[in-house]
């Protein structure tokens, strides 16, 4: 089945959608650190810059990896825990709506990290 090719395609297709769409959330914040604002929330107790710092690891630079499927299930791996850290500590006590979010990207990269990059990846060049 994994040489299926719309297996394949069905794996590039939820690496690189997902991924896109994380980054729009990484975005800014990688914007608000090269203007250098460090205000940013704190859940784990590190403080806020290396809170947002993490963040963008989880929400910019990862995903990109995850898109060109380079080291792909070990990139998938910090925005998996990024997603976990904003369903379960950042809104643990918010309504199923506003963590729902949170939910289906840590559902969408902890399958990208059982399933892998599938062929039309780097890491399978």
């Amino acid at each position: 089945m994994k040489n299926n090719l719309t297996y394949n395609i069905g794996l590039a297709f939820l690496r690189i959608t997902a991924s896109a769409l994380m980054m729009t959330h990484g975005i800014p914040k990688f914007q608000k650190l090269l203007a250098g604002d460090l205000e940013f929330g704190d859940p784990l107790g590190i403080g806020g810059g290396p809170s947002l710092f993490l963040a963008i690891i989880g929400e910019f630079i990862c995903p990109i990896l995850v898109i060109i499927g380079f080291k792909t299930r070990w990139a998938a791996v910090p925005t998996a825990i990024t997603m976990a850290v904003a369903a379960f500590i950042v809104h643990g006590a918010d309504p199923y709506g506003v963590k729902e979010k949170a939910l289906l990207f840590l559902i969408l990269f902890v399958t990208i990290i059982f399933l892998g990059p599938g062929k039309f990846s780097i890491d399978k060049k």
